[in-house]
């Protein structure tokens, strides 16, 4: 892959394409995948969704909070946030 499609990220590290694509889905997913507590930045920090009987699942939001992820919006898209699916099954 030539590197003359080149790009930064925001912060001054400049990346080919491919690479802002791989950079670009592994911030969406971070959104959906638990961190080191088991909580999902899509479920917003709430008590709802601490139960265990919620806690697997998913809304695909129509968009999320810029700052905490937090899902916002609609909880039932199937448009753009629907490919996250495909994303976080090709992680596992």
């Amino acid at each position: 892959m030539t590197r003359e499609w080149l790009v930064t990220n925001g912060i001054g590290v400049m990346m080919n394409l491919a690479e802002v694509a791989a950079e670009l889905e592994g911030r969406l997913a971070r959104l959906f995948l638990p961190d080191a507590e088991g909580k999902r930045p899509i479920h917003g920090g709430g008590t709802t969704f601490s139960d265990d009987h919620w806690q697997q699942l998913l809304p695909f939001h129509e968009y999320f909070d810029g700052d905490t992820g937090k899902g916002l919006g609609a909880s039932h898209q199937t448009g753009w946030t629907g490919m996250i699916a495909s994303l976080l099954q090709e992680r596992d």
